[in-house]
C-alpha cells in the first residue's frame, strides 16, 4: 500500500495506485490543493507529472521533491523525467527548484506543444549543495553557438574562399567550436579535419555577432588571422569530400560574386580598416 508522504504542514496522501501508476493529492493545512502522480516507464524510470496551480510553485516544489524521493527510496527508480509544456514556465521553474535537470526540447507534432524534458537521477547531488546547485543552474542556462573562422590570404592579397557541399555560397574556412573546446583550438581542428593542413592560428581579428537567418540561430564568429601564404599552398590540400568540394583564392569581385553573405559583409569591413574587437553584422536578406 502506498504510504503518506509529509513535508511539514504539506502532505502527499495516496489516492490511486498500481503496478505503473502511483497518485498523491497534495493536501497543504488540511486543505487539498493538487496532485502529483508517478508513472513507471520500465523497471528503472518513472515519469513525474502534478498540478499545483499556476502560482503555487513553492507548493509544487515541496511535493515534487517528496514525489522523487519516494519514487527512488522505495520505488526502486534510478531516473525520474518530467515533460513540461514550454509555455508553463512555473512548472519548470517548479522542476528544477525540486532538483530536476533540464535535459532539452522534445518537438511536438501538430497541435501538440513542444516540451521541456527535465529528469533526476537517484545519484545526482542534492540540489541544496553546491555541486547540486550547480549541475542545475548550468543545465537550464541558454548555451550560444560560437563559429571560428580563419583569414588566410595569399602573395596577391587574395582570401581563401572553400566552395561548401552543402550550400550555394563560399565561405571562410573554418567550423562550429565543440563543446569545451577553445576557438583557436577549434579552427585549428577544422582546418586539418577540412583542408588536411595545420596551421598555426594567429591573432583574433574580431568577435562578429550573426543574428538569426534562414532557420540557424543567432551566433558569434571569431575571425582569427592565418597569415599570408604563397598560393601553392593549395596544391596540397587534401579536402574532405562530404563537406569541401573546393578551394578558392577571391579577390574583392570574387567574393561578392560567391560568398555568403556575413563573409561578403565582414570581409569589406576587414579591407575598410579600423576594425573593432567586437561587431554585429546586420540581419542578411532571407
Amino acid at each position: 500500500m502506498t504510504e503518506t508522504l509529509r513535508d511539514g504542514d504539506l502532505v502527499l496522501e495516496p489516492t490511486s495506485g498500481s503496478d505503473e501508476f502511483t497518485g498523491f493529492a497534495i493536501v497543504l493545512e488540511g486543505e487539498r490543493v493538487g496532485t502529483v502522480a508517478l508513472r513507471g516507464e520500465d523497471r528503472r524510470t518513472a515519469s513525474i507529472r502534478w498540478n499545483a496551480g499556476t502560482d503555487n510553485i513553492p507548493v509544487a516544489v515541496r511535493a515534487v521533491r517528496l514525489a522523487l524521493a519516494y519514487a527512488f527510496e522505495s520505488l526502486g527508480m534510478t531516473r525520474v523525467e518530467a515533460r513540461i509544456p514550454l509555455e508553463r514556465l512555473g512548472d519548470v521553474r517548479a522542476a528544477s527548484i525540486a532538483g530536476m535537470r533540464r535535459e532539452g526540447v522534445l518537438r511536438g507534432a501538430g497541435d501538440d506543444p513542444d516540451r521541456a524534458l527535465l529528469a533526476r537521477i537517484v545519484d545526482d547531488p542534492e540540489p541544496h549543495s553546491r555541486d547540486g546547485f550547480i549541475a542545475i543552474l548550468n543545465a537550464g542556462l541558454p548555451t550560444k553557438r560560437v563559429i571560428s573562422q580563419g583569414l588566410l590570404r595569399d602573395e596577391r592579397g587574395r582570401v581563401l574562399l572553400c566552395e561548401l557541399t552543402y550550400k550555394q555560397e563560399w565561405d571562410l574556412p573554418g567550423g562550429v567550436v565543440e563543446v569545451g573546446e577553445a576557438p583557436s583550438v577549434g579552427l585549428a581542428r577544422e582546418l586539418e579535419e577540412e583542408l588536411g593542413v595545420k596551421v598555426e592560428v594567429g591573432d583574433l581579428i574580431t568577435v562578429n555577432w550573426l543574428p538569426a537567418w534562414r532557420g540557424w540561430d543567432d551566433a558569434c564568429i571569431f575571425l582569427f588571422d592565418l597569415g599570408v601564404v604563397d598560393s601553392s599552398v593549395t596544391e596540397d590540400m587534401t579536402l574532405q569530400a562530404t563537406e569541401i568540394k573546393s578551394v578558392r583564392w577571391c579577390d574583392p569581385d570574387d567574393v561578392r560574386a560567391h560568398a555568403a553573405a556575413a563573409a561578403i559583409e565582414l570581409l569589406e569591413a576587414v579591407d575598410a580598416g579600423s576594425l573593432p574587437t567586437y561587431r554585429e553584422a546586420p540581419k542578411a536578406a532571407e
